[in-house]
């Protein structure tokens, strides 16, 4: 799914926006009604793009959602954007029914994100081909921390005793650190240990 290169229609950025219960000068002042009818297909196109995606399941209905303005500090994503979290439910063809809530992203009429969460399923665009292991989004945290901190590979890999190839897995989601190698890298980034196995998804209970 190419969420980067695609652009929503005025009529989706309407529905998107829309929040009926906005609260202005401490009174509820509702907006004009908005279509909103036009995202289950919006919705449906999207999951469409999933190759694994069972298309006898659709988005039968939403409910408007609330958006949020988002100052990014990420990286890849722009300065500011726009974000909502839109719930619903999707069906198939047999009758069966699951609640459904997506969450989107976009800067003015460009999709940056999108994620969906289907029973207790969340569903969101590949970055690795079919075949391969997702990246570890310890990688995109550890990345900006280094770039933020001006720790270049060749800086990190010798304080930590590791290779530079090592550093290079870590950045790329290719690798994800063990607890002795998450306590060195603490040191250098100037944070605590609890952290950085925060970001690396490890436990209290894994092996030191």
């Amino acid at each position: 799914m190419e969420t980067a290169n695609r652009t929503l229609t005025a009529d989706v950025i309407a529905a998107l926006t829309y929040w009926p219960g906005i609260i202005r000068g401490g009174q509820k002042n509702p907006p004009a009604p908005v279509d909103v009818t036009v995202l289950p297909p919006f919705f449906n196109e999207l999951l469409q793009e999933l190759p694994w995606w069972n298309r006898d399941w659709r988005i039968s209905d939403v409910e408007p959602g609330r958006p949020l303005e988002i100052d990014s500090d990420h990286h890849g994503l722009p300065a500011a954007f726009t974000e909502v979290s839109v719930s619903g439910t999707v069906g198939s063809g047999s009758g069966e029914s699951l609640p459904f809530v997506a969450k989107v992203g976009f800067a003015g009429d460009r999709l940056i994100r999108f994620q969906a969460k289907i029973g207790d399923v969340v569903l969101g665009p590949a970055l690795a081909p079919a075949g391969q292991l997702e990246p570890h989004p310890f990688a995109r945290v550890f990345t900006g921390l280094m770039d933020q901190r001006g720790i270049p590979v060749r800086a990190m890999a010798m304080d930590t005793a590791r290779s530079m190839s090592t550093i290079h897995m870590l950045r790329s989601g290719a690798h994800n650190p063990e607890p002795l190698l998450t306590r060195e890298i603490a040191k250098v980034l100037g944070m605590s240990e609890a952290d950085v196995r925060v970001i690396a998804g490890l436990d209290d209970g894994s092996p030191q």
